[in-house]
């Protein structure tokens, strides 16, 4: 996530401010809490820093079953 922030060249007060948040909660949300964000929020967040968030199931191989 900071990469992408550092990449737009944006601050977490102006990530807050396009995600209409707090810059705490950009904080919050960029280090390895106990937390585990929302993806509605992860979108918003790769949104505001110009990102598309992508989610990807990948199978195991064809010989294991679950």
């Amino acid at each position: 996530m900071l990469k992408a922030r550092f990449r737009a060249g944006l601050t977490q007060d102006a990530v807050a401010e396009r995600m209409g948040t707090t810059r705490r909660a950009i904080f919050r949300l960029e280090s390895a809490g106990k937390q585990a964000p929302s993806l509605a929020t992860l979108k918003r967040y790769a949104i505001a820093v110009g990102c598309e968030l992508l989610v990807c199931l990948v199978p195991h191989k064809a010989t294991e079953s679950y």
